[in-house]
């Protein structure tokens, strides 16, 4: 009878999974699209350490761009428009990369760096280990880990350097949009 009840379980787990029809990357991505134009205050949730780039400005995540595949989301810490995270979606999986720019726009020369999800995570979080790129640019950054959540009311941006105390958390209040920031560097208007 047990075996019985498990095979029509099994037999319609599929059937829920389809008529649910985007797999968790998409939905992840669907999640961050629904804030395409709006901006977020954030708060330096761990790692602020004195005198670091972070501590005491004004951290304001922008959801600037959002094509198909890709979203765009400049960081601005301060006046400091150098940073944007872009997340591309290709063949169910996520890929985060950091693009780094100088107030004039050109590349800084550590920027792309980031990873690829290795699963399909949750609708709700996606896990970015440092990829061979990212290993090869900055030897530090090799056991970097980054993840990313986000539900109705907030945006966390998240790094962990496995192995060390190294750690970094962002989180950005999305129940209350602000005023969206001018262009970050390398951007025309």
């Amino acid at each position: 009878m047990k075996t019985k009840r498990l095979l029509v379980l099994l037999s319609i787990i599929p059937v829920i999974g389809f008529a649910q029809g985007k797999s968790n990357p998409q939905q992840f991505f669907d999640n961050l699209k629904k804030h395409q134009g709006k901006a977020y205050e954030g708060t330096i949730i761990a790692g602020e350490r004195e005198g670091d780039d972070f501590s005491g400005k004004r951290l304001v995540m922008h959801v600037r761009s959002s094509e198909e595949n890709r979203i765009r989301i400049p960081f601005f810490v301060g006046d400091d428009k150098s940073r944007t995270w872009i997340f591309s979606l290709e063949d169910d999986r996520i890929t985060l990369k950091h693009d780094h720019r100088h107030s004039d726009g050109s590349e800084d020369k550590v920027t792309m760096y980031g990873g690829v999800t290795p699963n399909a995570g949750t609708p709700y979080m996606q896990i970015f280990p440092a990829d061979q790129y990212t290993c090869d640019l900055i030897d530090y950054a090799t056991f970097n880990t980054w993840w990313v959540t986000i539900d109705e009311t907030s945006y966390t941006y998240n790094l962990h350097r496995l192995g060390s105390s190294r750690t970094f958390s962002v989180r950005f209040d999305l129940t209350k949009p602000v005023e969206a920031p001018s262009a970050p560097w390398g951007w025309k208007e």
